[in-house]
């Protein structure tokens, strides 16, 4: 008698489809590596944060005893000014310099071996700005309200104006920093590199002082340029209605602000698209 055995079956179960992260969970998480790096650095958090407010508590008490114009301080226009710069200071001259500093210590060469998406950095770096713009905007505006009389906006118009101004010259001046990060050959010359032509702007942009004080000239050289466009739309949320009249064109030109401040985001993004590295050039 033949006994036939039969070998059992071994079913393999069907591999289990794991799902990845999205490229926005990513970014979320960058981002808050982003600001834990930034908040533990302190000498980069404290000059940040600090060095506008004090700049315009001493330019700011240097113009107390000045005469009002049509009822508004030199305080008050610098404090509006200041705002605008404190915009472009968080995101053109903070991200520009980090960007330079990380392109060549490495970091953005081994994220880019990574298999990272390449716009959760850059989504983490706009979390990080956003952040910091914000906080930057409320402790100046704490300061110009408790110190020199500053408006605080009331009305909702006033604090649309504000998003969008904000917004728009953000985006803009955050996408030329990021395009501005690939200038410097070193890491030494990272700093002068991109600080300097932010301090030419401010001083031809009416950051310091009333706008129409401005020369000529110097006002056509700041109006090719985001920051006379945030502060001048600064001005017309913080300051009275009846100060436009201190501008060149009598008026705060919002459709104008708006306009120059979407075209600087879309060739600034073409911008950094053209330029934008992962590798320094003596890589």
């Amino acid at each position: 008698m033949t006994t036939t055995m039969s070998r059992p079956t071994t079913r393999i179960p069907a591999a289990s489809s794991v799902s990845l992260p999205s490229a926005w969970s990513l970014a979320l998480k960058r981002g808050g590596l982003e600001l834990r790096s930034f908040f533990r650095t302190k000498s980069q958090f404290i000059v940040i944060f600090s060095l506008p407010a004090i700049m315009l508590m001493l330019l700011g008490a240097m113009q107390i005893n000045k005469p009002a114009i049509a009822g508004i301080t030199g305080a008050q226009i610098l404090t509006a000014g200041m705002i605008g710069a404190g915009v472009m200071g968080t995101s053109f001259q903070n991200l520009g310099i980090n960007i330079a500093l990380e392109r060549h210590d490495g970091t953005l060469k081994r994220l880019y071996g990574m298999p990272l998406p390449r716009m959760a950095y850059f989504g983490g770096k706009v979390i990080q700005v956003l952040v910091c713009m914000i906080a930057e905007v409320a402790i100046l505006v704490t300061v110009g309200a408790l110190l020199f009389g500053i408006q605080v906006p009331t009305s909702l118009d006033r604090w649309l104006t504000f998003t969008w101004v904000l917004l728009l010259g953000g985006t803009a001046c955050a996408l030329l920093g990021i395009a501005a990060g690939s200038l410097p050959k070193s890491t030494r010359g990272a700093n002068a590199v991109i600080t300097l032509p932010f301090l030419i702007v401010q001083f031809c942009s009416g950051v310091f002082m009333p706008f129409s004080d401005v020369p000529g000239i110097l006002q056509f050289f700041a109006s090719l340029f985001p920051l006379k466009w945030i502060t001048q739309g600064m001005r017309s949320v913080f300051l009275p209605e009846h100060a436009a009249a201190l501008e060149p064109s009598g008026s705060w030109q919002h459709p104008l602000t708006a306009i120059v401040l979407a075209a600087w985001c879309v060739g600034a993004l073409l911008l950094c698209l053209k330029t934008f590295r992962w590798t320094a050039r003596d890589s």
